[in-house]
């Protein structure tokens, strides 16, 4: 499958945590289907310009089976005869990278690779947009995603793509190599059509972190590390106070935890946000997510009518 598709990325490997990340943004439907792959404890692949799908799945095939990145980029441009339309960069599991810009790749294109990281660019509308990426994300603080997200804002900033933005896309694996990779994939976003696609993706980021928060406050109640986890549901709530489902669960896993009393106020302000969430609690024991005590339920039920 071959598409036209003029854009910016990033591929980059995280020196501290192992983790793989590919990020883009273009001005066209869906990039998020095209452009980046990744896969835990291999490596990250961004195929672009006149895009060649294959060299996703293909680069990912070859760098799993031991070939670096720089080997199995080269393999698949000496296969390839439109290899001059192409724009390509791999980074492997030892954060080794790899990158082609065709000389048929529309102007204004190039790249920059660096220490464990490539960001490249096509159809931009200045030359400075690479560069710009690379040193975004090179000062950034902060973890993979955030360091890739500046990168692709810095891109932004300076001019972005020629034909304007539609769409944006971010992939993170961790650096775990596993017979079933797809359970360690951490981070999925899709900006598939939007005004402002970086602007959604950045909000889209804050709200799984903000269901990392309540993850790691699910599992810190469970130890009976209270402080703790009321410190991550606190955490995750600032960042997506709007979604109502969030504190929901919260209230089930503490009552559930023997927290009834710290629940039930949270009950409280999430049936006032939409009482539907009282049926849905109902339903819980029947499928083994919540004791089957009807004289808690009944407690908390109350906090309907307060």
């Amino acid at each position: 499958m071959e598409t036209i598709l003029h854009t910016y990325s990033i591929v980059a490997r995280d020196e501290k945590s192992g983790q793989f990340g590919a990020a883009v943004q273009s001005h066209w439907f869906n990039v998020g289907s095209l452009c980046p792959w990744v896969e835990a404890g291999v490596g990250a692949v961004a195929t672009q310009s006149s895009v060649k799908v294959s060299y996703g799945p293909q680069g990912l095939k070859l760098m799993r089976e031991g070939k670096n990145a720089q080997e199995a980029l080269h393999i698949l441009l000496a296969e390839d005869e439109g290899r001059e339309n192409r724009q390509v960069a791999m980074v492997d599991a030892h954060g080794n990278v790899a990158v082609h810009t065709g000389t048929r790749c529309i102007a204004k294109a190039g790249h920059v690779a660096g220490s464990g990281f490539s960001v490249q660019a096509n159809m931009m509308k200045n030359d400075t947009v690479w560069g710009a990426m690379a040193e975004a994300f090179q000062k950034t603080q902060g973890d993979l995603a955030e360091r890739m997200l500046a990168a692709l804002q810095a891109a932004q900033s300076e001019g972005g793509d020629i034909r304007g933005k539609q769409s944006a896309a971010m992939l993170v694996a961790d650096g775990i190599r596993n017979e079933e990779p797809y359970e360690h994939i951490l981070l999925d976003l899709r900006v598939d059509d939007h005004p402002e696609p970086l602007v959604e993706l950045e909000r889209l980021l804050h709200i799984q972190r903000a269901y990392e928060h309540m993850n790691k406050g699910d599992d810190f109640l469970v130890k009976d590390a209270m402080p703790e986890a009321m410190k991550e549901y606190s955490l995750g709530a600032s960042l997506a106070p709007n979604i109502d489902e969030l504190p929901f669960w919260q209230a089930v896993t503490m009552a559930a935890n023997g927290h009834l009393q710290e629940a039930l106020p949270i009950f409280n302000s999430v049936f006032k946000m939409n009482k539907d969430w009282s049926e849905a609690l109902q339903r819980l024991p029947a499928a083994g997510f919540f004791p089957d005590d009807k004289e808690m339920l009944d407690r908390i039920l109350q906090e309907l009518e307060s």
